[in-house]
């Protein structure tokens, strides 16, 4: 968990959502998905304070920042991975081992983004008399006011070595988001829920001039939007699924 959401707004209109200053052009062109899964390209947000010009009497806690649009792998790789792989299971990070773990400790401190969904899917398991199985039924969940989700989330470059040093993909850039105990019902689903930045949240946990791990991780701690959710159908379960109909009531 969370494993799998939906991001369906153009990119202008998260871009107005998040006070976003630059979109790439791949965050332009990335197509609408009501099926996101782990490796699939993903919108993040983030804070950027530009490096100092030679000789500028300034520093990046004092430079002007900027808000940027990119497009991320779904799964962190650090830059100390051999390949690729290690993203598919970093796709989630646990708040309460963020500041310990070496994979997350380096983004914790300089590389928090947010990841921008609209609603995200998370299962309920019941067991059912003389079946060996769980029953699994999934849920859409999403912002009470039907307003985007900020997911809190950390970013990693990694270095293809299998690219030519001037190989403009070179460098993959990936991003995982941060889950914390479920809670306000939702753990009547599941145990787990990604953390659901508020307004106030973003802007602290985005901020490039906290780089103390303490200080970034209290932005969690602020109070989220209010959510709902609805059962639907369980053709979500398959990512070869993928339209509207994923996020509607059944």
């Amino acid at each position: 968990m969370c494993g799998r959401y939906a991001s369906f707004r153009e990119a202008q209109d998260l871009a107005d959502a998040f006070d976003v200053e630059e979109i790439t052009e791949r965050a332009g062109l990335l197509e609408a998905s009501y099926n996101v899964a782990p490796t699939d390209g993903v919108r993040i947000v983030l804070d950027r304070a530009p490096k100092p010009t030679d000789g500028a009497d300034t520093d990046a806690t004092s430079a002007p920042v900027r808000r940027e649009m990119h497009v991320a792998r779904w799964g962190l790789v650090p830059g100390w991975a051999k390949d690729l792989t290690v993203g598919s299971r970093m796709f989630n990070a646990r708040s309460d081992s963020l500041a310990a773990k070496p994979a997350f400790t380096k983004s914790l401190r300089t590389r928090r983004c947010v990841v921008v969904a609209d609603g995200y899917y998370e299962w309920l398991k019941e067991e059912v008399p003389g079946q060996t199985k769980p029953r699994r039924t999934p849920f859409y969940i999403h912002r009470s006011d039907g307003a985007p989700l900020a997911f809190a989330g950390l970013y990693a470059w990694w270095r293809d070595p299998a690219k030519d040093p001037d190989d403009p993909d070179r460098w993959v850039l990936s991003t995982t988001i941060v889950t914390e105990d479920a809670r306000g019902g939702l753990e009547q689903i599941h145990s787990r829920e990604p953390v659901v930045l508020s307004q106030e949240s973003t802007r602290f946990w985005l901020d490039p001039a906290i780089t103390a791990p303490d200080e970034a991780l209290a932005a969690l701690t602020i109070p989220t939007p209010p959510l709902r959710w609805h059962e639907v159908s369980p053709r979500v379960g398959s990512v070869q699924n993928n339209d509207a109909n994923l996020t509607h009531p059944v």
